[in-house]
């Protein structure tokens, strides 16, 4: 069974073999180094992206793009 989760404001079904946000961010091609991610209105570090991704939570991820 598939994880539903509200992904920057929209529905968005967590494939099966996705348990983490490291590998949720590397399934949307998101450098972790350039974003900043909240889960359940609290912004993670670095180390808390091995925790698990849990069905019903909010994630938002904002992401910098270079450029001018």
């Amino acid at each position: 069974m598939q994880k539903i989760i509200e992904l920057n404001g929209k529905r968005y079904e967590v494939p099966l073999k996705i348990e983490t946000m490291q590998q949720l961010l590397e399934h949307l091609k998101v450098s972790e180094r350039i974003a900043v991610i909240e889960v359940n209105n609290s912004i993670l570090s670095k180390i808390e992206y091995c925790k698990p991704i849990n069905d019903r939570d909010k994630i938002e991820i904002v992401h910098f793009v270079g450029g001018g």
